[in-house]
């Protein structure tokens, strides 16, 4: 038997702190089998959480929405995150909260019947493209796979639907791409596994309109780009209007501000990270310090 290896890391569950090993669900819990379930991820960059409120704002409206409320306060929820960063002894980390649906004690298929699981853990934080190759960028192929429509699941409840990204990577592996984008039923682009995205033109910035989670850091984009002077619009973009961009990014809590330089094969710009990407990108990071922005690790002790 294979030993399964974990990240350094540590975790919360059922009222208290315990090794990442340890963190087990049951395989009746409707989160496992069904996919009902609800998460957030924040990152920690220096000892620092970063727009930690909205990330929690985000969670407590997915949780509602999915009719299964979070009962863990603001505060005490803040206390369990911290509480896994420090326990993992890192500096820079990803770190998830997760309410699944839980499971009824008689294996009753009435969702209502189950009692709500509610699990946080820290680990090393990760990277979408690592710093090295930002100005190498990601190579997207736009995929042939349709994203699952809003009017099936509210992309705005971050979600563990996954299945139609995978198959849209998996087209792009085969063609030798990086990662991929997905589309609309009207071949209109919207987002990739784990990221937004961001088109640039002679106006300033767009990004898709609808069909796509609202990600803590696509916001994080469009509030630094005003700040920045840079108009933003939320629209809908083609494929051909996105293939024809000066510049390119992808946005996510794995990375902040991501180049895109090469889309189904065609240079984006020079085929190195833009101007107006690269100001954005150091913004972004300057903010990580800014107490309006970022709160200590030890503070929410």
């Amino acid at each position: 038997m294979v030993e399964e290896k974990f990240p350094d890391g540590s975790a919360w569950m059922g009222g208290e702190f315990i090794n990442l090993s340890e963190a087990k669900i049951s395989v009746l819990d409707w989160g496992f089998l069904r996919s009902d379930a609800t998460y957030d991820v924040v990152h920690v960059w220096n000892n620092r959480f970063f727009r930690l409120d909205h990330h929690i704002d985000r969670f407590y409206s997915s949780t509602k929405k999915l009719r299964m409320p979070c009962k863990i306060e603001r505060t005490e929820l803040k206390r369990i995150l911290a509480g896994c960063v420090k326990r993992s002894n890192l500096k820079n980390s990803y770190v998830e909260m997760i309410q699944t649906r839980g499971m009824s004690p008689t294996f009753d298929r009435d969702p209502r019947k189950s009692t709500p699981r509610f699990i946080a853990f820290a680990i090393p934080f990760g990277w979408i493209l690592k710093p090295e190759n930002f100005n190498k960028g990601l190579d997207l192929a736009i995929s042939t796979v349709k994203r699952i429509s809003p009017e099936s699941v509210d992309p705005k409840i971050k979600n563990y639907h996954w299945l139609d990204l995978v198959i849209g990577m998996y087209e792009a592996y085969d063609k030798g791409h990086y990662t991929t984008v997905l589309v609309d039923n009207n071949n209109n682009v919207l987002e990739g596994p784990g990221f937004n995205i961001f088109s640039v033109d002679d106006q300033g910035l767009n990004t898709p309109l609808s069909g796509v989670l609202e990600g803590i850091t696509r916001q994080t984009a469009i509030d630094l780009a005003k700040e920045l002077k840079i108009p933003t619009k939320e629209i809908s973009i083609t494929s051909e209007k996105f293939k024809n961009s000066k510049e390119a990014f992808a946005t996510s809590t794995a990375g902040g501000i991501i180049p895109i330089t090469k889309i189904d094969g065609k240079v984006i710009g020079n085929g190195t990270m833009g101007t107006i990407t690269s100001k954005i990108k150091d913004l972004y990071w300057a903010k990580h310090t800014d107490p309006d922005w970022s709160e200590c690790v030890e503070d929410l002790l």
